[in-house]
């Protein structure tokens, strides 16, 4: 099942896409993909609708975030050996978490703004996770499966001046505005063969930058949900970015950095594309 949710920002609607022209509005089951949808079973709530339901033709409507605003976004650094191998860094023994804003969620087509004082701002093509139930203290990475609702493409927008020269946390460099374009759908793990052998890639104005294959993370998804969940607890409809493979701004020599009117264009097999364009600080 494919989850999205379309309209102007702050009145989206849930609906599940069919193909690529059609979807079926579920909006009177359930008032959005939230935290009280997942916690209440999900796509499962949304089977029978999708098989019988009238389909509706898309006609250019806006693409938001596929879920709501979470409680929480949670990041994984440094979780490629390729991109760690770039960056210069050691092969991390436990995962790097850092957390980002809520409030930096937007939609895959969404502009990404630049903030006030950056100079170093980045991309990062990364594997979304969506939590489905309140989760805490697995007792192994097997167990994680059942806790997932599924998997989205995720731009894990940085502003490296802010992240590496500031001091302090790196969520300081990952929290502006519109800094996790993600979407266009969330895609349910039953519609994916294997989530730790897709494919990704990031383009900026036309040029690929980023090539990578999730095969080469160093904690998998499950190992993630597992270790995190011993830690907190994980509310459903938690995002959680899972790191990206080589070929960040930051990895270039010499190092490139976006700017206004640069496009972003990304995506992982499976999981459908981004585009956005950056703009201006306000």
């Amino acid at each position: 099942m494919y989850l999205m949710r379309i309209g102007a920002p702050g009145a989206e609607k849930p609906v599940v896409r069919v193909d690529d022209d059609h979807y079926v509005d579920v909006s009177d089951l359930t008032p959005d993909f939230d935290e009280r949808f997942f916690a209440a079973g999900g796509p499962a709530l949304l089977a029978e609708r999708v098989a019988a339901g009238p389909r509706q033709a898309f006609a250019g409507e806006r693409v938001g975030a596929p879920i709501a605003r979470p409680h929480q976004i949670l990041c994984i650094g440094l979780n490629y050996s390729d991109h760690a191998a770039e960056t210069g860094q050691a092969v991390p023994a436990e995962p790097i978490l850092f957390t980002k804003s809520p409030n930096t969620l937007v939609g895959p087509y969404d502009d990404v703004r630049i903030p006030r004082g950056a100079t170093k701002t980045d991309w990062e093509v990364e594997l979304g996770i969506v939590i489905g139930r309140r989760t805490s203290y697995l007792d192994s990475p097997e167990e994680a499966a059942a806790a997932i609702a599924g998997y989205c493409v995720v731009n894990d927008v940085s502003e490296r001046a802010f992240q590496m020269e500031r001091g302090g946390q790196w969520s300081k460099g990952k929290s502006a505005e519109t800094f996790n374009p993600a979407g266009p759908w969330l895609v349910t793990p039953d519609e994916l063969a294997d989530v730790r052998n897709l494919g990704m890639w990031l383009d900026v104005n036309g040029v690929r930058r980023q090539t990578g294959s999730t095969k080469t993370m160093i904690f998998d998804p499950y190992v993630i949900v597992h270790h995190l969940s011993q830690f907190m607890v994980l509310e459903p409809g938690d995002l959680i970015n899972t790191g990206t493979p080589p070929g960040v701004g930051m990895g270039h020599d010499p190092q490139i950095w976006l700017r206004p009117g640069d496009v972003m264009e990304l995506g992982i097999d499976g999981l459908g594309s981004q585009r956005q364009r950056v703009v201006e600080p306000r």
